[in-house]
């Protein structure tokens, strides 16, 4: 076994959890923010430029199996350290107004960081649960950081009581599994499996553990009030890079260890989940008044579009679902990253929609950039969102999907109206009372700039002389 190979596919997690070490190490020593703050956003860009490498690089497996690299691994990888890493400079500023800029928060994003790294490259059971809860564990510590306040606690206590229900049907899944196949390795699973009920049971089990992850109805109690309670920044941070790696592991499940010969069954499972999800996250999104749970419930919408390219169980499903999650970590990071600018106003409430009527005016880069990721959340034209919703549902209509792919379509349509609810009032309400907003400062604005581009620019990339991400994407599922 070459090691130095093994380690070679993996340096974009040895460097990401390297460097966590040496930010708790840092602020043990009491060194400077400026310092640990560096080294967190360095260590993440230099990540991120391995893993775009990997992307054009040869794909196979390391650690006697337990993890691939290159196509679907080394695109998740790329998600997820791109979400991260925004993440992590927009919340610079609104950390630091919390009195929460500090290194204990940088080194559990690193942490999570490298959980979600490892679990958008597992071929293993074994790997994906240890990814899994490295990444959960730090979650359930950043959901509760800020103590003082009740959403704050609740947000902590409930994400870890769920969290720890959903992981005793994961493990026991895990379990029936090895116990019908023997086996752990995906590849190795999907060639020992036979149609019995012990493992129909594992499977299935297996499955709970993961909709609970990527917040699926019946299993999304925990979201609006988790992503309430934690703050907004770190809130973008579970929404994207969380989910972006959870659904890449589902990818790699579905694909590798699901039977060909049984992939129908779970594709019904996933098609009436799918549908649940759609539905349950759009109408209870229309009656939100808060902004941040209105986007929870987005987030639960959104879930359920992605399973409806899962559903579709072709190459064109999951390369559309790739696309997905790329398009929604540049558009969610976008829309929680405005959201926490309003909220670094002390003395002012942002958390009702009330009260962001004629904001539009005030600051106009921030109403600009909020609507053009709302506008993209919502899937219009040219965004990138409306690209996204486009891949998944083309590949669901192809697979003969045609009653998904329509209650899909509706659904997209109902969500219309609770996100451009929302420029309404930033520009076609008058607000209550005169007040001045900070001036965000560069770094934080030019981020959000960036994001705003890439939103509109990736929405329009196939009819523009681009390296093309979209065939890129396509390529690690052809034939």
């Amino acid at each position: 076994m070459d090691y130095l190979h093994d380690l070679q596919v993996f340096l974009p997690g040895i460097v990401v959890a390297a460097a966590g070490l040496v930010v708790i190490m840092l602020d043990a020593f009491k060194k400077g923010m400026k310092i640990t703050y560096g080294i967190t956003t360095g260590s993440l860009a230099i990540a991120l430029l391995i893993s775009i490498q990997a992307m054009f690089g040869e794909s196979g497996t390391a650690f006697y199996g337990m993890i691939v690299y290159g196509g679907t691994g080394a695109f998740g990888t790329f998600i997820v350290l791109l979400g991260a890493l925004f993440c992590v400079i927009i919340s610079r500023e609104y950390l630091s107004d919390l009195n929460l800029h500090n290194g204990e928060v940088y080194a559990m994003i690193l942490f999570a960081t490298t959980g979600m790294l490892g679990l958008a490259v597992s071929n293993d059971l074994i790997s994906f649960f240890v990814s899994l809860e490295t990444m959960s564990i730090c979650l359930y510590v950043l959901a509760g950081l800020i103590k003082h306040e009740k959403t704050g606690a609740e947000a902590a206590l409930k994400y870890f009581l769920l969290g720890a229900f959903s992981t005793g049907f994961l493990l026991y899944g895990i379990a029936l599994i090895y116990g019908a196949t023997g086996h752990t390795n995906l590849n190795e699973i999907a060639a020992a499996a036979e149609p019995t009920l012990l493992f129909f049971a594992g499977s299935g089990l297996l499955l709970v553990g993961i909709f609970f992850k990527i917040a699926a109805v019946p299993f999304h109690m925990w979201t609006p009030d988790v992503y309430q309670g934690t703050p907004t920044t770190l809130t973008a941070f579970m929404a994207t890079a969380a989910k972006s790696a959870t659904f890449v592991a589902f990818i790699l499940i579905l694909s590798r260890m699901l039977p060909e010969t049984e992939a129908g069954d779970w594709t019904n499972v996933i098609q009436v989940v799918a549908i649940i999800t759609m539905i349950v996250g759009n109408l209870i999104a229309l009656a939100q008044d808060n902004v941040k749970r209105m986007l929870a419930y987005s987030s639960i919408a959104h879930a359920g579009y992605l399973m409806v390219g899962l559903a579709a169980g072709t190459a064109a499903g999951y390369s559309g679902v790739l696309y997905y999650l790329f398009a929604y970590t540049l558009m969610n990071i976008g829309a929680f990253g405005v959201i926490a600018y309003y909220e670094r106003n002390h003395g002012l409430d942002f958390t009702e929609i009330d009260s962001y009527a004629g904001l539009g005016f005030k600051v106009p880069v921030m109403g600009v950039a909020l609507s053009v990721f709302l506008f993209s959340l919502a899937g219009i034209p040219p965004m990138v969102g409306f690209l996204g919703k486009y891949y998944v549902f083309a590949a669901a209509v192809h697979a003969g999907l045609i009653p998904l792919v329509i209650i899909g379509v509706l659904a997209s349509a109902a969500s219309v109206y609770y996100y451009l609810r929302v420029m309404v009032y930033l520009y076609f309400k008058e607000a209550h009372k005169e007040y001045s907003l900070i001036t965000p400062g560069l770094v934080f604005k030019s981020s959000l700039v960036i994001l705003a581009v890439l939103t509109v620019y990736y929405g329009i990339e196939p009819v523009l002389p681009t390296t093309g991400l979209i065939e890129l994407i396509t390529s690690y599922y052809a034939a």
